[in-house]
This record gives structure tokens, C-alpha cells and sequence, in this order.
């Protein structure tokens, strides 16, 4: 098969962990090669997303590695024997594939964390606030673009259903009034509701809460199969960028559990959330 032109991120990811691998037992490419009976531009390929690899191969490419985390292993093998088609998969050319990078990794993590400063997150904005904050970028977008994204941005919230979801939201979002006050009177409701679903954990974060790390960021942690697999996504303006080496995961796990400190309970953070929409309506 011809070299992939566009990897995703998740095939880039297994690609990254096979480098990893490879490099820690100190094996050249080419020594990886001679190992697999390939070339080392089959290496390469394989290394940087652009060529899939055989489970039985990814297991030789283990041995040759002397990896001993079998978890690892399993979980990449899973990653190599996954070539479904999943409901993005119509969006490819529609939205920037940035955008389908995001919903591949919530689709296929355990859990997700979010950390938001400035707005509600994609997964429980309502189609009228989303269609709002697409509308107020710039330059300025088609409405039919608009429209294809917001479409995109709901059908991501099929996840919700699926896997355990907490999102640590700062007041600033909670007022910010993306629409008018009637667009985010009816956010704040959709809110509470979401509160209420199983595996849906609400935090809020007031503004006389002290400053907490990662306060300047959006930040969204992906918890993989195994750690070695996790992810963060960082919301830039040049579009959604993706972290996953050890240290920086480590750093994040503990933005995390610091936020967690920090933010109001579930409880108290639907009657915030409610005190502020009753003002709203005032």
C-alpha cells in the first residue's frame, strides 16, 4: 500500500510509541530493519504514522526491542488492528482535520478530562452556543461552515454515553455570553442538565477561587488503555495541538489533581451555575 499522506494523530501516536521502543533498546533503523527483514524507509514510514503495521510484525518489532510492558503491547496491537470506519469518517474534507483528530481521541480513550477558561466545552455546549462560538471566529466563517461544524461538534457528544467525563469549568466561561443572554441562559440550563448524567462530572471554578496551575490553558487529558498511551490536547489559535511525552503528561496529571483541589464540588457547582443563570434571568 502507498505511504499514508495525512496520518492522524492516533496513527502518528503508535508510530511515536514504535520510535520510543525501538530507541530505548538502542537499535538503529537500520538495525530494526535488518530485525524485520525490511528497509529502512519501511522503518520510517512506520515511525512517522505514514504506513500501518501487521500485529504479527508489532510483536516481532517488540521481541526486537526486548519490551517486556506486555500492557503496552497489547494496547498497541489493538491500535494496529482497528481499520473500522467511525462516524467522522464523513466529515474528512468538511472540517479541518484537526477537528476529527479531537473526536478520534475522545473516542478511544477510557476517560476524559477537561480544563476550560474561556468558554463551555464542545461536549456540552448546546448547538446554538457552539453555532455562536463558530460564528465569532476570525476571519470570519461561511455560514454553511459554521453550520458543518457546529453539525460535527453535537455529534461528538455521542461520547458523553460511553465513558466517564469530568470537566473543570472556570466562572469566566460560565458568564461569558457567547449568542447573548438568552443563547447562554439556555447553556446554563443544558448544563445542569448534563450534571445530572450518569458518569458526567460538573466542577466549577470561581473567580475569588487563588490561582490554580493551568489557569491560562484549555487543557483536555485523555486517559489511554494504558498511561503510556495517555494524551493532552491544548487549544491553540492556529488550531488543536497534541502532547503525550512523559513529562508533560506527568505535569498535567498534576495541573489535574490540583484543579480537583481547587474547583467546588458536583453539588455546590450546580447551585453556582444555578445562582448565575437566575441572575442572568434577572
Amino acid at each position: 500500500m502507498p505511504p499514508r499522506l495525512s496520518p492522524t494523530v492516533r496513527q502518528q501516536r503508535l508510530g511515536i510509541e514504535l520510535r520510543k521502543m525501538r530507541e530505548h533498546a538502542g537499535m538503529t533503523p537500520k538495525a530494526m530493519a535488518a530485525a524485520l527483514g525490511t528497509d529502512v524507509p519501511k522503518i520510517s514510514q512506520m515511525e512517522n504514522g505514514k504506513s500501518g503495521i501487521s500485529a504479527d510484525r508489532l510483536h516481532s518489532w517488540a521481541i526486537a526491542s526486548k519490551c517486556m510492558n506486555s500492557d503496552l503491547v497489547a494496547a498497541l496491537v489493538a491500535m494496529t488492528n482497528d481499520r473500522r470506519k467511525y462516524w467522522w469518517d464523513s466529515f474528512q474534507g468538511r472540517v479541518p482535520s484537526g477537528i476529527i483528530d479531537i473526536a478520534e481521541m475522545e473516542h478511544h480513550a477510557e476517560s476524559l478530562t477537561i480544563l476550560h477558561t474561556t468558554f463551555i466545552p464542545g461536549l456540552l455546549q448546546t448547538s446554538r452556543y457552539a453555532s455562536a462560538v463558530f460564528a465569532r471566529l476570525r476571519p470570519p466563517l461561511p455560514r454553511h461552515e459554521v453550520n458543518t461544524r457546529t453539525a460535527f461538534r453535537v455529534e461528538r457528544q455521542q461520547v458523553l454515553t460511553l465513558k466517564p467525563y469530568t470537566a473543570f469549568i472556570h466562572e469566566a466561561a460560565l458568564r461569558m455570553q457567547f449568542g447573548g443572554p438568552d443563547v447562554l441562559r439556555d447553556q446554563l440550563g443544558s448544563l445542569l442538565e448534563d450534571s445530572e448524567r450518569p458518569g458526567v462530572e460538573i466542577r466549577a471554578i470561581p473567580f475569588d477561587v487563588d490561582t490554580f496551575p493551568g489557569s491560562g490553558e484549555s487543557l483536555y487529558f485523555a486517559t489511554g488503555a494504558v498511561p503510556e498511551l495517555d494524551i493532552v490536547q491544548i487549544d491553540l489559535s492556529q488550531g488543536p495541538h497534541f502532547v503525550h511525552s512523559t513529562a508533560d503528561l506527568e505535569t498535567y496529571r498534576g495541573i489535574n489533581s490540583e484543579t480537583a483541589e481547587k474547583a467546588l464540588t458536583p453539588e455546590e457547582s450546580r447551585a453556582f451555575i444555578h445562582q448565575i443563570m437566575t441572575n442572568l434571568k434577572g
